[in-house]
């Protein structure tokens, strides 16, 4: 076991947690109830996964906390060591198999993120074995992209009702999200995640967004036949490549600067005249030439290429208007400027 010697490499909660270690159980556990279940998590985590500690560092550690105790054993925490700690603290079997569930868990601090962390592939086959409103459950709770991808991968019968189950989904009961949750434990060990209130049709286009085009339209086509209203508020409120002709030149200029320039030859080889148009105007006309040029130089380009090399962009657009750089309208009225 490797020991650690170097007190200057380590972290907050590394000393914290070799801090406590050295404490002792029932010092420890007092600290313990006085803390919520983040930090307890946090620290507890830090605990499980120290290995063995120098005595040279438990003495510094001290001095620094100005603290006139010393240490002639070295450390080691370890997740029985953790665990004892948590027994000791009173905090219930419950919350401690749910604290150290999260411990031993895939990475990730939430159920959710933990939950973005297992392939498409496995929680796919997983998910298909389940009710269509507890996979509606989990998808809105994931990443739109992790959404799309095991979405894509569910049969596509089964798939369109998670999707309508989806669209008629309010705030989920908070019951509902703890039988998820107990039914997901089993199988990732992990713990509940705060929710969010979504609109459902939002959170459709946003996932149909990172959805391959054919796979989109795959969907799109099976609910303007089943649910044409919800399937037409959906395709509104997408946003694709095509969309940025609604930027304006201050917008597309800024959106050019931030994209890799590699990526842009082939996502304009498959846009409209009028959105090539929108980029070259707001280049300068050598910078134009040579884009015109690189595009020309590519020959045909595969069509799953464009689509992701579009999608980049698009990316690329939405984290700027994220983070107030640029702002993208809808082009309709309400979006029109009074000067």
């Amino acid at each position: 076991m490797r020991v650690r010697e170097d007190y200057r490499t380590l972290s907050g909660p590394e000393k914290a947690a070799i801090l406590l270690l050295s404490l002792g159980e029932e010092q420890t556990s007092k600290i313990f109830e006085h803390m919520d279940d983040s930090e307890i998590l946090e620290i507890s985590q830090t605990m499980s996964t120290l290995g063995k500690i120098s005595p040279n560092v438990v003495e510094r550690l001290f001095v620094d906390f100005a603290e006139q105790m010393t240490s002639t054993n070295a450390l080691v925490g370890s997740h029985n060591t953790t665990q004892r700690l948590l027994m000791k603290a009173g905090l219930g079997s419950s919350r401690i198999d749910s604290i150290m569930e999260e411990i031993r868990g895939p990475a990730g601090r939430t159920m959710w993120e933990k939950l973005g962390n297992v392939s498409e592939e496995t929680l796919a086959a997983f998910l298909q074995k389940e009710y269509p409103q507890t996979v509606a459950v989990v998808l809105s709770k994931v990443s739109t992209e992790h959404a799309a991808r095991v979405l894509g991968l569910l049969p596509d019968n089964f798939a369109l009702e998670v999707i309508h189950r989806m669209l008629r989904m309010e705030t989920v009961q908070k019951e509902i999200l703890e039988e998820v949750e107990k039914t997901l434990r089993t199988e990732f060990m992990t713990n509940l995640a705060r929710t969010h209130r979504r609109d459902s049709h939002e959170m459709i286009a946003e996932i149909f967004n990172n959805m391959e085009r054919t796979v989109e339209s795959r969907f799109m086509d099976q609910l303007e036949k089943t649910v044409p209203d919800a399937a037409e508020k959906i395709r509104s409120l997408m946003f694709t490549f095509e969309d940025l002709v609604n930027l304006n030149a201050s917008g597309i200029q800024t959106l050019i600067r931030a994209v890799d320039k590699d990526k842009l030859p082939p996502a304009l080889k498959g846009a409209t005249e009028t959105v090539k148009e929108l980029f070259f105007s707001n280049m300068s006309e050598r910078a134009a030439k040579i884009l015109k040029e690189d595009m020309a130089a590519m020959g045909p380009v595969r069509l799953k290429d464009v689509e992701e090399a579009q999608q980049y962009v698009v990316g690329v657009a939405k984290d700027l208007e994220a983070r107030g750089e640029i702002v993208i309208s809808s082009g309709g009225a309400e979006d029109e400027m009074i000067y």
